[in-house]
């Protein structure tokens, strides 16, 4: 967990590991595209019924978010994700 952050320099996460964080950055951040150029890079390590899965899920993940942040809802602390560079 400790290397989600940097997963562009960590060397601890595969090909298909790493297409799917820049998809999950692509759809999460405001102003990223997912080019047809991702798209094919994802399709090299998933399927179809994959895509669908992986996009449901950041989509969710997402929807979350934004969800609980207006409404104050905190992290029920189950998964702490430690700031970069720590």
């Amino acid at each position: 967990m400790r290397q989600v952050a940097d997963w562009r320099s960590s060397t601890l996460f595969s090909d298909a590991e790493r297409a799917a964080l820049e998809y999950a950055e692509r759809m999460t951040i405001t102003g990223q595209r997912v080019d047809d150029a991702l798209f094919a890079q994802l399709k090299q390590h998933f399927d179809e019924p994959q895509l669908v899965e992986l996009t449901a899920a950041i989509a969710l993940e997402n929807f979350r978010s934004k969800f609980n942040v207006p409404l104050q809802v905190d992290a029920q602390g189950f998964c702490i994700v430690p700031q970069r560079g720590t």
